[in-house]
């Protein structure tokens, strides 16, 4: 039985949802967003509640509606609220800059790398080392900063690299002289 399927996804003021047959659409101050369902999974409104549950009593449609009801919550949230995530670049000479849709790295290769943002998830840079991407599609956006962090992934012996804000990297010894 799925712990979070159970509880129902509340509509803050101002989310309007429309559900047709195998589509959600979730409408906000902040945009719209719209997923294909699975047909194991049932989603349906109440009041100001959305209620997912599972199709059939099998295995698989009981996994499926933890997960959507994982999905439709983020949408919701994500209308209403918005997501940010935050990258810090560390290294000597590393740096970012934001030029409207493009993010231009300077991360010690013989080139700049550009990198387009996709549509939906803006960039801004503060003191040319973090990173603050945001959007409304949760999903989007985590994919967006992993392709930014693959860039230049940070290395365990100095830390120099690209990494998530809340991330801590492992540090490890280097080699010791002989004696």
């Amino acid at each position: 039985m799925s712990r979070v399927g159970k509880q129902p996804v509340v509509l803050p003021s101002g989310v309007q949802v429309t559900i047709e047959e195998m589509k959600i659409e979730v409408k906000g101050p902040k945009g719209v967003l719209s997923r294909e369902l699975h047909p194991l999974v049932k989603v349906s409104q109440e009041d100001d509640k959305i209620v997912v549950t599972p199709a059939d009593g099998s295995l698989k449609a009981r996994g499926l509606w933890g997960l959507f009801r994982s999905l439709v919550a983020n949408m919701v949230d994500g209308v209403s609220k918005g997501f940010t995530k935050v990258l810090e670049i560390n290294g000597v000479g590393y740096r970012a800059e934001a030029a409207g849709d493009t993010l231009k790295l300077t991360l010690g290769f013989s080139h700049p790398v550009e990198f387009k943002l996709p549509e939906g998830i803006s960039a801004s840079v503060d003191k040319n080392t973090v990173i603050t991407l945001g959007g409304i599609d949760k999903e989007l956006l985590g994919q967006t900063a992993a392709t930014i962090r693959a860039f230049r992934p940070p290395e365990p012996y100095k830390g120099k690299g690209i990494k998530y804000a809340e991330e801590t990297i492992r540090r490890k010894v280097g080699k010791a002289g002989v004696k």
